[in-house]
């Protein structure tokens, strides 16, 4: 299991980008993202933000000031590096399996001077947070996790009580993404997340090419309707 980078599988069709790293299994995909510079090019791609929609994102998670996120999967920091600018200025720890990424997200949130923006090394089971966290963000690298109900079950030990899990991955009929086989309805994320531990608690759906669900553990706080 390659648990890495906010963005598809499908790019290295239509942005011309190597895939001999690439694997299906029947539950998860697995690929390389080990080229930190190429790959910047293509996930902080600004014309990104149009269909990523960004601050929107991070204004639904509604995080407050003193609070703590993780980005799982964090590639080169789309999202962590804006969770960490982001007006409650959250501790954020920006977690990928690359050994490249996690140095990559080392050097921006220096450069860029992020004194919260920790970068993690994850493993293929766990993401390794050092400490519990309020929200934990996976944006498109659900589809990358093996044994999923078990990710999961282990993950909740991460999160603060009433803490979130907050799932953005592509639709079926999105006009990109992964294979269809790993494309996921609505249904199949309550249902495996249920499997987990989970329910849902709240969904949105302004993002024009991806699911964004939201999920709390069965024994946290009320389900919002």
């Amino acid at each position: 299991m390659r648990l890495t980078a906010s963005i598809f599988f499908a790019a290295a069709l239509v942005f011309g980008q190597p895939q001999e790293h690439a694997h299906s299994h029947a539950d998860h995909m697995e690929h390389r993202f080990d080229n930190p510079e190429q790959w910047a090019k293509m996930f902080d791609d600004p014309a990104r933000d149009a269909w990523q929609m960004p601050d929107r994102v991070i204004a639904a998670l509604d995080l407050k000031p003193g609070q703590i996120a993780a980005d799982v999967g964090a590639g080169t920091g789309y999202f962590s590096v804006r969770l960490a600018k982001s007006a409650a200025a959250p501790k954020v720890y920006a977690a990928d399996i690359e050994p490249s990424m996690v140095e990559y997200l080392r050097q921006r949130a220096s450069k860029e001077g992020l004194k919260n923006m920790i970068a993690v090394q994850a493993s293929a089971g766990s993401p390794n947070l050092p400490e519990p966290v309020d929200v934990i963000l996976i944006v498109d690298t659900y589809h990358h996790i093996g044994d999923r109900e078990t990710y999961f079950r282990k993950l909740a030990k991460s999160l603060m009580p009433g803490g979130r899990i907050a799932i953005i991955d592509f639709k079926p009929d999105s006009p990109e993404g992964p294979p269809k086989e790993f494309r996921f309805s609505p249904e199949k994320f309550k249902a495996e997340m249920a499997k987990a531990g989970y329910k849902p608690s709240t969904s949105y759906d302004f993002l024009p090419r991806q699911q964004f669900l939201i999920f709390v553990a069965q024994a946290s706080g009320p389900v919002s309707q």
